[in-house]
């Protein structure tokens, strides 16, 4: 008896015992985890990709990849409407499904992927706040600095670095003067890398109006480097929202190196220009967005804003506010680039509009410019700068999406790029067509779908949660590029062209004709190559 204990006792205690039952269990729950997730689970019936139904690192994959968004489309090309895309995430392509996951009754709150987007410890802010109290809350306050009185008081430091932009579209340097000494047409400018300019000009004006002084990008290379640091700041949240395993455990520093350290180096950064300005209080001249910050007391409760809250917001402020309206300016840029007659008919709209640059201002001459914000409109639907879906979890008692009943704690969404070119809606969706968002059914081919179109355009969201900098996105967008087009002809620059649809590229970025972006929740984007001329006046 006392052997077999001896040797039970061995046996038990063995290294190589024990690392074969770490294995054996671990490999019996994967197994168990695997069968519930692809027979048992809500979500079972539904169809999507294999290895998407039984782990999150099927989305994380293409989320560090940056063509998330392509995932989206393709799977609900190939499997239809609903598309479970995680093994608790369903993907619902319908304007319907945006209305009830958004809308302001909508049985759903921010789903957990936000709580990798903290902007510090234990501190969230309007984006990433999951509790509707406290959103409600934050948003109440931050309300105030994007009145449209706050705005327009705001307008004349947009309109500075505008002003600073548009000039340095139309310097020379030594290089252009040499080229037109050798017989090269006269009159064209440098070349800029137009994702460049706009990230600088978008950055300067965030800069403006966050924290009371430009970053000096559209002039200088020293604060540059914040770009990138946006960049993947943002590309860390995604990934680590993403597959939260990543977040909890902060594999991200192991497995991203780079984002992650540079996401710290953006935290530190917003942190010190926050703090710097803080410092100014509220008696200063500009009522900046901080002077709001700072001022601002919720009506309900008589709360303004923590120390940390503030850096919180600022940080969201700089992400959101430049990275999404950059993306879409140089996307417009790009579209008009590439098709000749929606830029000749808006630069017409443009010059007999306005018989000056400075009568370029937000208000009822500018608004009235009908084809422009065609043209944004329609790029921001091709290209939608926040171009996946927003995941939200059903609450107790459930939610009801095209008669399907979809059970508590399930995660769904709507992904914008998928849904902007879900063809029930968008006729032709690959192609840019400004003139689908005219109301006139004279000027628009594409009259009859106008009101689908309405239904399922969501470069901002919509509802509760919807993007509260909206009304600042159509200011900048507007006024700079109706300034551009006033002053300035513009073309691609000679040698660079479309290019050719590739065979070896991921599905979905042999599209020659489409301003490709990296989604990394907010875009990344490179070119379009555009050069200016200083247009000649009759």
């Amino acid at each position: 008896m006392e052997f077999l204990l001896n040797l039970f006792h061995r046996l038990f205690t063995s290294p190589i015992f024990l690392l074969s039952s770490i294995c054996i269990t671990l490999l019996i729950y994967i197994s168990l985890t695997i069968l519930y997730r692809l027979a048992f689970h809500p979500l079972s019936k539904y169809p999507g990709p294999f290895l998407a139904k039984i782990t999150d690192c099927h989305l994380a994959w293409y989320a560090y990849k940056g063509t998330r968004h392509l995932e989206f489309q393709r799977c609900h090309e190939q499997y239809g409407q609903f598309v479970r895309i995680g093994p608790n995430t369903l993907s619902i392509n319908t304007s319907t499904a945006l209305k009830t996951i958004y809308g302001f009754r909508a049985n759903v709150k921010k789903a957990d992927f936000y709580t990798a987007f903290p902007a510090n410890k234990n501190t969230y802010n309007v984006h990433s706040s999951i509790d509707k109290m406290q959103h409600a809350r934050k948003r109440r306050v931050i309300s105030h600095a994007f009145s449209d009185a706050a705005i327009k008081s705001l307008e004349k430091y947009i309109l500075a670095n505008v002003r600073t932009a548009c000039r340095l579209l139309g310097e020379r340097d030594e290089k252009v003067v040499e080229m037109e000494k050798k017989g090269a047409e006269e009159g064209w400018k440098d070349q800029w890398n137009i994702a460049n300019w706009c990230n600088w000009l978008v950055f300067d004006i965030m800069g403006d109006l966050v924290f009371g002084k430009a970053f000096g990008m559209l002039e200088g290379p020293e604060n540059r480097f914040a770009v990138e640091l946006v960049g993947n700041a943002a590309h860390r949240h995604l990934i680590c929202g993403t597959h939260l395993t990543i977040h909890k455990w902060h594999l991200d520093k192991i497995l991203f190196r780079k984002i992650a350290a540079q996401r710290g180096q953006y935290m530190q950064y917003s942190k010190s220009q926050a703090v710097e300005r803080t410092k100014l209080g509220v008696d200063v001249d500009r009522k900046d967005f901080f002077y709001y910050l700072l001022n601002a007391k919720d009506p309900e409760t008589g709360k303004g804003f923590s120390m940390d809250e503030l850096w919180g917001e600022s940080n969201l402020l700089i992400i959101a506010g430049s990275d999404t309206t950059s993306t879409a300016m140089a996307g417009t840029f790009f579209y008009l680039a590439h098709n000749a007659t929606a830029l000749q008919k808006l630069t017409k709209e443009i010059r007999e509009t306005f018989s000056d640059a400075e009568e370029i201002v937000s208000g009822p001459k500018l608004s009235g410019c009908s084809y422009l914000r065609a043209c944004i409109d329609e790029t921001m639907r091709m290209t939608p700068p926040v171009a996946g879906a927003l995941p939200r979890e059903v609450l107790p008692g459930g939610i009801t999406i095209d008669r399907h009943h979809l059970p508590a704690g399930v995660n769904v969404g709507v992904p914008h790029y998928a849904i902007h070119h879900n063809p029930a809606y968008y006729p032709k969706p690959f192609d840019y067509i400004p003139e689908r968002w005219l109301s006139d059914a004279a000027s628009n081919p594409l009259h009859d779908k106008l009101s689908d179109a309405h239904s399922a355009f969501c470069p901002f969201s919509i509802g509760p949660r919807g993007c509260i900098g909206k009304g600042l996105a159509y200011v900048e967008l507007t006024v700079t590029i109706a300034r551009v087009l006033w002053q300035y002809d513009l073309r691609l620059a000679p040698g660079t062209t479309l290019g050719e649809g590739r065979a070896d590229l991921e599905v979905g970025r042999q599209r020659s004709e489409e301003y490709q972006i990296e989604d990394r929740f907010a875009s990344m984007k490179d070119g379009p190559i555009l050069q200016f001329r200083v247009r000649v006046q009759e």
